[in-house]
């Protein structure tokens, strides 16, 4: 069962949650804006959904909702931000404004973030940049929740990557992707419609293919883009473990196993490495490779040739990364976000707790 809501009504109800968590009214508004743009975009798993466990975060002291966000170090191309234990979904803008600020003196801008927590989408984080005309890149480490290749500990997050290029007359190519087959949100998703995991998804406890959404909670773990070895698994090992490293061993976050997790069965490590979650930002000047409107011309020609490609049988044409989100978000705006039972019930629970009205 669904209940539909207007993106308004979700936006200020969101905005309402985080200033009764503490928030300064132009943090909650920012927050709740980051948050919703996921349900916009047709990515539930990291909207609304979860909501409650940022509340539940916050009640444990593990976030700080006025936190003091501030660069530690710098140079004239980089810099690393410390996000004051604040949301992610603050601190993330903030450290892309900086990537951005920094891009538009020296051509590019890379900000590295140390003690921050769950961020949101990174495709909207990515985003930011396009309206100065510039690239963007986002990404984040997450819970432990992955299993590397031939592991059976849980040693990654799903650690997403986002991209945003602009274009001229065509929309931005954007890709958003976690680097493990599904995100621990989709699990979450398929637990609240009771439905089983494809294979390829998860292992069990002991490394054996699993269907169960719940295996998570009964030691088993994410796998890596690919699902197994001979698909490509090591791969996508790769890609979060280069995640990982930007995104914490370069700014002092805490990295692998040590990451604070943002799902409530995992425990906190009691030896940390480092300073909370950590995300890692670039900015480039389009402009910096070659001139601006050349550059939209041929992003232009680039996407009309692979939005031209022949599909396959069965499918009516080849999509380009963030079609299918654009096209959510354009869907949504006008008719609504529709949201699972168990979700609205989540909030119906957060509005009691103070004093709201969903």
């Amino acid at each position: 069962m669904e209940i539909r809501f207007s993106y308004s009504r979700l936006l200020s109800f969101s905005e309402r949650v985080f200033c009764a968590m503490g928030c300064s009214e132009a943090d909650a508004a920012l927050a709740a804006e980051v948050l919703l743009s996921a349900d916009l975009r047709g990515v539930d798993s990291h909207g609304v959904a979860r909501l409650s466990g940022y509340v539940r975060l916050w009640e444990a002291g593990r976030i700080c909702a006025t936190p003091d966000i501030r660069i530690v170090h710098e140079t004239p191309s980089t810099a690393t931000v410390d996000g004051g234990g604040g949301l992610g979904l603050v601190v993330a803008p903030f450290a892309m404004r900086v990537a951005m600020d920094k891009a538009r003196q020296t051509g590019s801008g890379w900000v590295s973030v140390r003690n921050s927590n769950h961020f949101g989408i990174a495709g909207r984080h990515a985003m930011q940049a396009l309206g100065e005309d510039m690239i963007g890149i986002a990404m984040t480490n997450a819970s432990p929740l992955v299993a590397p290749t031939f592991s059976r500990e849980r040693m990654l997050g799903t650690n997403p990557i986002a991209v945003a290029v602009p274009a001229g007359e065509e929309p931005p190519f954007v890709a958003d992707f976690a680097t493990t087959t599904a995100a621990n949100g989709k699990l979450e998703m398929l637990q609240r419609r009771g439905e089983q995991a494809p294979l390829g998804w998860v292992q069990d406890a002991a490394g054996q293919p699993s269907t169960d959404p719940h295996v998570l909670k009964q030691g088993g773990a994410l796998l890596p883009l690919g699902g197994d070895r001979e698909h490509g698994s090591h791969k996508g090992y790769c890609m979060g473990a280069i995640v990982d490293l930007f995104s914490a061993v370069f700014s002092g976050a805490n990295y692998g196993p040590w990451a604070p997790p943002f799902v409530s069965f995992l425990p906190l490590a009691d030896d940390p490495v480092g300073e909370g979650l950590g995300h890692f930002f670039g900015a480039m000047r389009a402009d910096g490779f070659r001139p601006l409107e050349d550059f939209k011309q041929h992003m232009d020609r680039w996407i009309r040739r692979f939005r031209s490609a022949t599909p396959v049988a069965g499918q009516e044409r080849v999509l380009i990364p963030g079609d299918p989100e654009r096209e959510a978000e354009g869907v949504r705006r006008e008719a609504g976000i529709a949201l699972l039972q168990p979700v609205a019930a989540d909030l119906g629970q957060l509005a009691e707790k103070f004093g709201l009205e969903l």
